[in-house]
């Protein structure tokens, strides 16, 4: 039913209640009933008809108008997310590109004199990437259940097995309804610093992402066949990564730990119950 059908359903229904009173009244019922008994239901009629129709087709009204207010909320904040996403493009993105070109030209003119000139190349290449991402998120809003989750995970496992060799295992039994958004676009980020840590810091030749409910909640983890860590690798130098990825989960209310079992380095997020 539409919002104009609703609004004039209000309007004529105690008209049509009354009338037809009226007109049963006075046709069928004058013998039985007496015209001061009539004109005493009159108003109990149409005030029982009121608490039984009116009342939903006000309540529907009510429905319609907060789904409509909702539905411009969300388009407001897509609009606003997508002229950020806009400015980071046109701004901070162009920006990286030309200092990555620059780099490049460095690095051919220095080339094998300056090994700091190529970890330079490399930062603003993963900065220019996390940008870009960020971009890419941007688009997507932000309470929406239209994230191409899988494609993206896809996507980032193949990028690291195309740009390193690395073998990619999956083992991915979380359904997508038990995620929200939010949680998606954090757990993705979280994955991919992980990812990231692998890339750069631990030699490995193969990776796992496994995630699957687990008690009232999930656990997600990335384990690696890597050479592993000493000491606390939250502490250590050029580990930023792991860190956000904590304070990630600290912000999410989930349960981060990187320990070593059976040979490899694992990454784990927990929500909820480990049971």
């Amino acid at each position: 039913m539409s919002y104009k059908q609703i609004k004039w359903l209000i309007l004529i229904l105690p008209t049509v209640t009354i009338g037809l009173w009226e007109y049963i009244r006075h046709q069928f019922l004058l013998p039985y009933i007496s015209m001061d008994l009539g004109n005493l239901l009159a108003p109990v009629i149409v005030f029982l008809v009121t608490m039984i129709f009116l009342t939903q087709l006000f309540s529907m009204l009510e429905d319609m108008q907060e789904e409509l207010k909702e539905a411009r909320a969300a388009k407001a904040a897509l609009e606003e997310r997508e002229k950020i996403a806009r400015e980071l493009h046109d701004g901070i993105a162009q920006s990286l590109f030309l200092l990555s070109v620059k780099a490049d030209q460095l690095d051919k003119r220095y080339a094998g004199e300056a090994a700091d000139i190529r970890g330079f190349k490399q930062t603003v290449y993963e900065v220019n990437g996390y940008v870009r991402q960020a971009i890419a998120n941007l688009r997507y809003p932000a309470e929406s259940d239209s994230l191409p989750w899988m494609d993206m995970l896809k996507s980032l496992a193949a990028d690291l097995t195309m740009n390193t060799g690395i073998g990619v295992e999956w083992s991915w039994k979380l359904p997508e309804d038990k995620l929200t958004a939010k949680e998606k676009v954090e757990l993705f980020a979280s994955i991919r610093e992980a990812l990231l840590n692998v890339r750069k810091h631990s030699k490995a030749e193969r990776v796992s992402i496994d995630a699957a409910e687990r008690g009232g909640g999930w656990v997600c983890a990335v384990s690696d066949d890597g050479q592993g860590f000493e000491g606390d690798p939250l502490r250590r130098d050029n580990k930023f990564g792991l860190s956000m990825v904590k304070d990630r989960a600290d912000e999410m209310g989930w349960t981060f730990e990187i320990v070593r079992e059976q040979g490899e380095t694992v990454v784990r997020i927990r929500k909820g119950e480990d049971g």
